[in-house]
């Protein structure tokens, strides 16, 4: 009978650091496109949001709602800041850029921020003649969603600039 032959280890695999590496699942451009797509999107939803129901009320009678367009200045004006998104997306997208000293970026951050402020005053507080509507309607957290989404959106942005 033979004895065994000594178990030899493998021999050590020499580390090659110039082979190709496997890359992210997401690139800084991807993050980028990202950031774009949701600014024109949220600043569309933003702009329709102003047109569903934000307060909702029954009684004896059918069930009814109160749209942000009919809330007063601040349903308005969601509805232009939405506005103001696009308008910024478009301008972006026909070539047309803001100065060096206002980062776009930071314009829709700002306009995302006063809008989810005029939502929040709609929000916690009921104009008086919408006093018989105790209820928040879908539209109003539909509006707060895509405010905070233009935030969001901007900071995407924000990281691209840098």
């Amino acid at each position: 009978m033979q004895t065994p032959d000594p178990y030899q280890p493998p021999a050590p695999e020499e580390e090659d650091w110039l082979t190709a590496q496997p890359r992210p699942a997401r690139s800084f451009d991807d993050l980028s496109r990202l950031g774009f797509q949701l600014t024109w999107v949220s600043g569309l939803v933003l702009a329709i949001s102003a047109f569903t129901d934000w307060y909702v009320g029954s009684g004896p009678g059918p069930t009814t709602s109160v749209i942000g367009w009919h809330t007063g200045a601040l349903g308005k004006l969601v509805f232009f800041i939405g506005l103001a998104v696009l308008a910024l997306v478009i301008l972006r997208e026909s070539g047309i850029e803001l100065p060096a000293t206002v980062p776009e970026s930071l314009v829709v951050i700002a306009l995302g921020a006063l809008s989810t402020v005029f939502v929040l005053i709609r929000l916690i507080s009921v104009p008086d003649e919408f006093f018989g509507w105790r209820g928040r309607g879908i539209g109003i957290f539909i509006s707060l969603l895509a405010s905070l989404i233009v935030i969001v959106a901007g900071l995407l942005r924000a990281g691209e600039e840098m």
